[in-house]
């Protein structure tokens, strides 16, 4: 959600209706030596890629796709255009549900199915990034942003809440003290402040975040897969688990990985001076 709702172009309509059958996630394999990284599209430019609960779906199913292709090794998530990541809900669709639908449909479980992606996913950002956005943004694992980006939850002013996240990514990333500011008032926050708040990874140049999310996504696609697989898992749990808990899980993941034909090769390829073959096993 912006700080202004969203209006689409598209007539009021349940959610499933309307959009099942209109595209508005693309698929690309950067044909310039980024091996292993694909690059997920949010195109629907003329309503700022509002987040319908079609598109969401979308993204789950292309992120899902991706994961069960083993010659992906990471995932770079974007908004078609300069003016937004995504803007936020499409306010048109949502201001037609009632509690009791919502309720029986659950058509946010979309969100369950990328917060279960085991692949890296980095979020380039340009724009807005609010409400919706944001939260989508928030379950990435890394942010490059631009430095027009802006960030916020500003469902408040529509007499609602987060709900994909929101309450909760925000809170990990920035604490409880900066996340109620910005979920209370709603106000929104550039990307210098975000990136000094904890909830960007980098900021670069407007016109660069996808190029850099490209080069990151490819860093880490050159590395072991299963190394990578199991550090991202253990990253995400040391926000749900004690620290001994975690502690243990981290040590546990780490003596596993020495049961890996990659541990082996990396090793190896270290001592002999020479770049390491993976087999993702």
């Amino acid at each position: 959600m912006t700080d202004e709702p969203v209006e689409t172009a598209e007539p009021i309509a349940p959610a499933t209706t309307q959009q099942a059958s209109a595209r508005f996630v693309r698929v690309d394999f950067p044909a310039d030596g980024r091996d292993g990284v694909a690059l997920v599209t949010i195109s629907r430019p003329d309503s700022l890629n509002a987040l319908s609960f079609a598109v969401v779906d979308q993204i789950a199913d292309a992120f899902e796709a991706l994961g069960g292709d083993p010659s992906c090794r990471a995932i770079v998530l974007t908004g078609e255009g300069e003016r937004a990541f995504a803007a936020g809900a499409d306010i048109k669709e949502l201001a037609v549900q009632e509690a009791t639908t919502l309720a029986r449909e659950d058509p946010f479980t979309p969100w369950d199915r990328i917060r279960r992606v085991t692949r890296p996913l980095i979020a380039a950002v340009r724009g807005f990034a609010l409400g919706g956005g944001c939260e989508l943004a928030m379950a990435c694992d890394v942010i490059v942003a631009g430095d027009d980006a802006r960030f916020g939850q500003p469902e408040i002013k529509l007499g609602v809440m987060p709900g994909a996240g929101g309450t909760q990514r925000l809170t990990l990333a920035i604490g409880k003290a900066r996340a109620m500011d910005l979920i209370l008032t709603g106000r929104t926050i550039d990307a210098r402040e975000a990136e000094a708040a904890g909830l960007v990874s980098r900021v670069v140049p407007a016109e660069e975040p996808l190029g850099t999310a490209l080069d990151v996504a490819s860093v880490i696609a050159s590395m072991s897969p299963v190394a990578v697989a199991a550090a991202k898992r253990a990253v995400l749990r040391a926000h749900e688990l004690p620290l001994e808990a975690g502690l243990e899980l981290e040590r546990r993941d780490f003596y596993l990985l020495f049961g890996s034909e990659d541990q082996r090769e990396g090793m190896a390829a270290f001592r002999e001076k020479r770049a390491p073959a993976w087999k993702g096993r």
